[in-house]
């Protein structure tokens, strides 16, 4: 017999997870299973044909999970289609393959497509849970510090300025308002360190004082990022804008972050301790996950978001001595989880709101236009806030700044699943994601000239492919550093 406390607790499942009780209900729970695995081989093929195409014309490869994302979903093939894009389980060709293939009854269609579809959504967000966490693990701290007040400068300049210009401008000349004009604007700050370092170190300038800057203001651009998307995505929540929230998330995301790293000089000895002592399977990964989640639902807690904490997180255990370690077991987790983000932030995305035959979405076009504008300008400023540096390539330096990347993917993913964009909004940051991305590497190849020889009367200057420095050899003394390459003129 069951007790009525049993039945009582029963119902109070069901009444707090109305979607599992409608899907037990109208369709077998196994067909949810096999269109949520269908739905991930179309993700991870759409991710891997995407990223090896895009490796293959020197482009970052989560570009390229971003537009296999597009083209799976609803804006070409229609393979993953969720709800919130306005679809149905009729526009799925998941959904019609199972009705065709494993005798979905089509009055239960509805029901899985549902579930299947917030499944997905779940590991996506666990996905870019994993990619800061993943981000503050491979960002140092003490690094950043040493590079100096130049990188601070050109961080502080690249924030403020591309988020106020696009924030301004689009309230004022397309009438947007203010909470999605905020988190616009804060999709623009954002930087992708990956790909401005790949870029550096296959043009051999990633150790020179451009390169530092760029890399240093990148990451710290970064940090800034996370507190204004997590500012902006709690204030689009409530769907106003509050100055002394306002205020409050700024000074809490703030203490939040600098507390996490103060912590980190206490937690690195007692974790590595707890570390030692585990045996099992997982000794590792497992406790730094747990950190990790504890840290992202504290930072949920007090109203900021999720991934704030993950990033977090990922600093403190950066300064353990179990970093490496840790940084190569979770790269196959992120590899598993990282691409249903990518690839779903550009499923949901409806480019069809760009076609210029239909008067109505020439607004979006305009809108992305601008977007796109102030996305490069707002970046190439931040070269010109560098000062006491007269030799310094300063175009460079706001070259490699304007990438996105994944970076502003995760501010459009934030941004979609909280529901606050409208559909040309939406298409307009993800193209301005997309050309800024596809702009940058050709740009920075530009900016940064090829190594050249000089040659003169006495000297010929040559430039270290691998540090970015030059190299003055004499042709008078060439012979001696050859016989004594120990000299203080070869080192």
């Amino acid at each position: 017999m069951i007790s009525t406390e049993s039945m009582q607790f029963l119902s109070a499942i069901n009444s707090s997870l109305p979607l599992l009780a409608t899907t037990g209900e109208t369709a077998d729970s196994s067909l949810v299973v096999a269109a949520v695995l269908l739905s991930l081989v179309v993700v991870y093929f759409a991710s891997k044909l995407g990223g090896e195409l895009s490796n293959r014309f020197g482009l970052p490869p989560v570009l390229g999970e971003l537009v296999g994302g597009v083209v799976v979903g609803i804006s070409v093939l229609h393979l993953l289609v969720f709800p919130e894009t306005g679809a149905d389980s009729s526009g799925s060709l998941i959904i019609s393959f199972l009705k065709t293939t494993a005798g979905l009854n089509p009055d239960a269609a509805e029901s899985v497509f549902v579930a299947q579809s917030e499944v997905i959504s779940v590991l996506a967000e666990l996905g870019v849970i994993i990619l800061l966490f993943e981000i503050g693990l491979e960002s140092n701290l003490k690094d950043l510090m040493a590079v100096g007040i130049q990188a601070t400068i050109v961080a502080i300049v690249g924030v403020t300025v591309p988020f106020a210009a696009g924030t301004a401008g689009l309230m004022i000349l397309f009438g947007i308002r203010a909470v999605p004009a905020i988190f616009a604007g804060a999709a623009l700050t954002a930087t992708s360190i990956g790909i401005t370092s790949k870029v550096l170190s296959e043009l051999g300038r990633l150790n020179s004082k451009e390169g530092q800057i760029i890399l240093g203001a990148a990451v710290i651009d970064d940090v800034l990022g996370i507190i204004v998307l997590a500012v902006v995505a709690s204030l689009a929540k409530d769907g106003a804008v509050d100055v002394s929230k306002v205020v409050y998330l700024i000074i809490s995301a703030s203490g939040f972050l600098l507390g996490a790293i103060a912590l980190g000089n206490i937690f690195n000895k007692t974790f590595v301790a707890i570390v030692d002592k585990l045996k099992t399977r997982g000794e590792l990964v497992i406790p730094a996950f747990i950190f990790a989640f504890v840290m992202a639902y504290i930072a949920a807690v007090i109203q900021l978001e999720a991934i704030l904490g993950a990033f977090a997180a990922g600093l403190v255990l950066e300064e353990t001595d179990k970093r490496k370690e840790l940084q190569k077991q979770i790269v196959p987790i992120a590899d598993m989880l990282v691409p249903i983000f990518f690839v779903t932030v550009g499923a949901k995305t409806d480019l069809s709101v760009l076609n210029p035959a239909v008067p109505t979405n020439r607004e979006g076009l305009v809108m992305a236009c601008f977007l796109i504008l102030v996305a490069i300008l707002g970046k190439l400023v931040t070269g010109f806030s560098v000062f006491g540096q007269p030799q310094i390539n300063r175009l460079a330096i706001g070259v490699g700044m304007i990438p996105r990347g994944e970076v502003g993917l995760v501010f459009l993913g934030i941004g979609s699943s909280i529901n606050i964009l409208s559909k040309p909004l939406e298409a307009a940051i993800i193209m301005m994601v997309i050309i800024t991305t596809f702009l940058a590497p050709p740009l920075l190849r530009f900016v940064f000239p090829e190594p050249t020889l000089v040659s003169g009367n006495s000297n010929e200057l040559l430039l270290d492919a691998s540090s970015g420095t030059s190299l003055a050899i004499n042709s008078s003394n060439s012979e001696s550093l050859e016989a004594n390459p120990n000299s203080q003129e070869a080192n």
